[in-house]
């Protein structure tokens, strides 16, 4: 049987790193943490990408907070979705506590409390730091992902970004493209059918539906000027610290499709925006996906593969992405495959339905001389998660039940009144906050068919006027008329025989 000493030993062996890295605690053999086993993860490896799962309360968002706060002293910026709201306390110091101590005993690592530089953004009305992006932006393909559109429909899109770049009409906002979809089925309808084709108006009906449910999700306040800029999730302060930009997500939890449509806007633009960087000493941004499921149960299988396929590559441009939610089994098998750092915290085996949770997620970890992994996952506390990482050799390290060191930062969520001073000292929100509308395709449309209208209307007077000149007798003729009609007359005629009647007679 495998003794304490052996366990060390394969421990140490297996998370030995010969260059920079992170500790995330300490390892445990039979529940009890084994002192000077250190759990760590290079920091070469955390483009890799992760996963972070585990029953509600059983510490996951403090993982996160560990993990950032470390990233965060090495100069690496993270970008953190805080949905619950519960993350902003990294702005501040922690306070050391008995529970605190004792368990940094345990695993024998110092502590001491720290606070760490923040942004606060959000996607709505929320105070922070205001995110948006362009339809032009997302551009006809990826548009029509996140709208869900067949290829006939997704073709229409295109059209219409075809032909506002033609036109050189900029869409900014939803209401320019829905203003260029009412045009090209109405006043615009000869126009785009001699230039592009005929398009069918049940089409355009069906996307401008999809276009309004986008809507009342709040991507009306998404889409808009000033767009955000992606160098700006990558600052490093003063101290060398790299920023923790939170982005308040708690008002957006019955938004699905907003939120999916912002983390796909984002992965696509870091993307393409980010140089390659190859094999790199450490990351250049980290992302922590807070309740992924959000993302991945509103997903059309054209946004998952769109996902997927970002995933795959995006760890090139020394961006890691790390998915936090309850069960790793709402990450879809194909993004799990893709995924290095695995921390598991204990799940609740409720029901037969749970039981079967925790057997997939059992086979999806190493094997392990010292673990029955299904047991553990089932008995693990607060605070204590399985961890398996890659190396810097990208081989996956020893499974290795771990007590999580405390975070340095407080364990709690600001007040307003630090949330405002946050705020009032950022100078990303006196950046983004100003909003701007300047002439769109919704202006320049509507400027088009008054200008069109007002044409119609002169040319329809000028026809008037002609038609009632034509119908209307000039004054000589009118003059002429008249002349006749008395010489015609009755009465001149016997008031001129009576006058020729006494000249003969004289």
């Amino acid at each position: 049987m495998p003794t304490s000493s052996d366990f060390t030993k394969h421990i140490n062996e297996g998370y030995t790193s010969k260059g920079e890295s992170i500790i995330l605690g300490g390892a445990m053999l039979n529940g009890e943490a084994v002192a000077d086993t250190f759990v760590k993860v290079p920091l070469k490896t955390l483009n890799r990408h992760g996963l972070i799962a585990g029953a509600t309360g059983t510490g996951k968002t403090k993982t996160i907070q560990v993990l950032s706060e470390q990233l965060s002293s090495f100069g690496i910026p993270v970008l953190m979705m805080d949905i619950k709201g519960d993350f902003s306390g990294i702005a501040k110091e922690g306070e050391e506590k008995p529970f605190i101590t004792e368990r940094h005993a345990k695993i024998n690592i110092p502590y001491k409390t720290q606070s760490f530089p923040v942004e606060l953004m959000s996607l709505s009305q929320q105070d922070g730091v205001r995110l948006r992006a362009t339809v032009s932006e997302f551009g006809p393909v990826l548009f029509s992902r996140i709208l869900d559109l067949n290829d006939t429909q997704a073709g229409v899109v295109a059209v219409i970004f075809k032909y506002c770049d033609d036109k050189q009409m900029p869409l900014l906002d939803l209401k320019d493209i829905k203003k260029v979809i009412n045009y090209i089925t109405e006043e615009g309808k000869d126009e785009i059918e001699e230039n592009y084709g005929k398009i069918s108006t049940s089409t355009t009906g069906i996307i401008l539906r999809k276009i309004i449910e986008l809507e009342q999700q709040g991507g009306d306040i998404f889409f808009g000027e000033k767009s955000f800029e992606i160098d700006d999730l990558m600052r490093i302060d003063e101290n060398g610290k790299g920023y923790v930009n939170i982005i308040r997500l708690t008002d957006i939890q019955d938004k699905p499709k907003l939120f999916s449509t912002f983390m796909l806007s984002l992965l696509a633009e870091i993307y393409q925006q980010m140089p390659e960087k190859g094999d790199a000493d450490q990351p250049e941004l980290v992302i922590f996906i807070d309740e992924a499921h959000l993302i991945f149960n509103e997903a059309s299988d054209a946004l998952l593969n769109q996902i997927e396929t970002i995933i795959k590559l995006i760890r090139s441009k020394g961006i890691g992405v790390y998915f936090v939610t309850q069960n790793p089994m709402d990450v879809p098998a194909s993004v799990l495959a893709q995924l290095g750092l695995k921390i598991q915290h204990a799940l609740r085996a409720f029901t037969a339905k749970d039981r079967q949770a925790i057997k997939q997620t059992a086979e999806n970890y190493p094997l392990s001389d010292y673990y029955k992994t299904d047991e553990v996952l089932t008995s693990l506390g607060i605070g204590e998660a399985f961890v398996t990482a890659l190396n810097e050799k990208g081989i996956p390290t020893p499974l290795a039940a771990t007590m999580m060191r405390a975070p340095m930062s407080r364990m709690d969520v600001l007040n307003e009144t630090e949330i405002a001073e946050i705020n009032a000292k950022s100078k990303l929100v006196r950046k983004y906050n100003e909003e701007i509308d300047r002439d769109s395709a919704y202006e320049m449309l509507t400027k088009k068919i008054e200008v069109a209208n007002q044409q119609a209307e002169a040319a329809q007077e000028t026809q008037e006027e002609e038609k009632r000149k034509t119908s209307e007798p000039s004054t000589t003729e009118v003059i002429g008329k008249s002349v006749v009609k008395v010489v015609t007359s009755a009465t001149f005629i016997r008031g001129m025989f009576g006058v020729l009647s006494k000249l003969l007679r004289k």
